[in-house]
C-alpha cells in the first residue's frame, strides 16, 4: 500500500522532508478496525513531530486525522462493521493516517457524518475531541443555555479554536469571546458564532473594557501559551479557569492564578488513546456526537483548504503552510 513518510528530521523545504513509500497492508488484532483512508487533515502536531526528532529504524508515518471505510475488524473490536463509513483521530504510538490503509482503536472512532463527504469529515476529528473534552470534560460547562458567563478563547481561526466557539456558541449559553488578528479570520470567527472577537497582539484587557464585557470565567488558551499566559491570569475572573494544550510551555508563573482560586487545566487529546485510561471509550462517544450535531446541522466542518490527493509533494506544501500559522481552520488532502 501507498504512505507517506519520513526518514530524517528536515525543513519542509527539503526533497526529502517527506517520501512515497510502498509498505506492506497492516493486519487488525484486538480491538483494531483496518480502515481504508479516503481523506485526511493536517494538524500542528504532524509538522512537530517531523521536525522533532529521526524516527527509529522503519520511517515513521505521520497523520492523526482520517476518514474512510471500515474493510476489517479485530476479534475484540465492537460497535462496527465491515463498510461502516468512519472518522477518528488516531495516537502518535502508532503509524499514522497518511496511508491507504490504518488500523486504529474501535474505542476512539466514530461513524462520520452522513451529511458530509470524506474530505470534510476530515477535518473535524482531533479538533472537535479537543475542543469538546476541554470545554465540557475539563473546564466541565454544562451543556445548556443555563450555562452562562464568559469564554475567551486565544487562537479562535485555527482548527481547536474554530470548533471551541462553534460547540460554545450552540450547546452552552456564555458569552464568546475569541481572538484573530486578521480581517478574515476575525470574521470566521463571527460566521462560526462568537459574539465579540478581539486582537490577541493588543491589550487583551483593553479590549475587553472596551467591548464592556465582563471578565472572563473561562480562557481556552489554544496557541502562543508561553507568550499570552501571565497576561491571561491577570485577565481572568476571580475562581475561573485556564485551559492549555501546549507542553511547550516552559516554566509558568502561577501566582496570580493562585491569589484568585483560579484553576488550570490541560488537555491532551491523545491521552485517552495513547494510556487506554478507563474513559478511553468516551472518545467514541464523542465523535457519535459530533457527527450527530453536525447531521442536524448544529456544526459544520472547518475544512478550509483542499491540497488535492494525498501524497509527499502536496503534504509537504499543507506542512508548510501549518508551520507558516496563517491557517484558518483546517487543510484537508483526499485519495491516493
Amino acid at each position: 500500500m501507498k504512505v507517506v513518510a519520513f526518514t530524517h528530521s528536515k525543513p519542509v523545504t527539503d526533497p526529502e522532508a517527506l517520501l512515497d513509500l510502498e509498505v506492506a497492508v497492516p493486519v487488525p488484532r484486538h480491538h483494531d478496525l483496518l480502515v481504508e483512508v479516503k481523506a485526511v487533515s493536517v494538524n500542528p502536531v504532524d509538522t512537530k513531530l517531523r521536525l522533532g526528532g529521526e524516527p527509529l529504524g522503519e520511517p515513521r508515518v505521520l497523520g492523526f486525522d482520517a476518514a474512510g471505510i471500515v474493510r476489517a475488524i479485530g476479534p475484540e473490536a465492537q460497535n462496527f462493521a465491515v463498510g461502516d463509513e468512519v472518522f477518528y483521530a488516531g495516537v502518535p504510538t502508532r503509524p499514522g493516517t497518511n496511508a491507504e490503509f490504518h488500523l486504529v482503536d474501535h474505542r476512539i472512532v466514530g461513524h462520520k457524518p452522513k451529511t458530509l463527504n470524506f474530505a470534510e469529515a476530515a477535518a473535524l476529528p482531533l479538533t472537535s475531541l479537543t475542543a469538546w473534552e476541554m470545554l465540557f470534560d475539563r473546564f466541565r460547562i454544562p451543556r445548556s443555555e443555563e450555562a452562562r458567563g464568559t469564554l475567551l478563547i486565544v487562537g479562535g481561526a485555527g482548527g481547536v479554536g474554530s470548533m471551541a466557539i462553534q460547540l460554545a456558541a450552540k450547546l452552552t449559553g456564555l458569552t464568546i469571546v475569541a481572538t484573530a488578528s486578521r480581517p478574515e479570520t476575525a470574521q470566521w470567527c463571527r460566521e462560526l458564532g462568537a459574539h465579540h472577537v478581539i486582537n490577541h497582539h493588543e491589550d487583551m484587557a483593553a479590549q475587553f473594557a472596551a467591548h464592556g464585557l465582563a471578565a472572563p470565567n473561562y480562557i481556552f488558551c489554544v496557541t502562543n501559551q508561553r507568550t499570552h499566559f501571565k497576561k491571561l491570569t491577570e485577565l481572568l475572573a476571580p475562581e475561573g479557569a485556564i485551559g492549555i494544550i501546549e507542553s511547550n510551555t516552559g516554566t509558568i508563573d502561577i501566582s496570580t492564578l493562585i491569589r484568585k482560586c483560579g484553576t488550570l487545566h490541560t488537555e491532551y487529546m491523545f491521552a485517552r488513546g495513547v494510556l487506554h485510561t478507563p474513559t478511553m471509550e468516551q472518545q467514541h462517544l464523542i465523535l457519535e456526537a459530533i457527527s450527530h450535531l453536525v447531521d442536524n446541522g448544529t456544526l459544520k466542518t472547518t475544512m478550509t483548504g483542499h491540497y488535492g490527493a494525498i501524497n509527499a509533494a502536496n503534504l509537504k506544501r499543507a506542512h508548510a503552510a501549518v508551520e507558516a500559522g496563517s491557517v484558518r481552520g483546517k487543510i484537508v488532502l483526499e485519495g491516493f
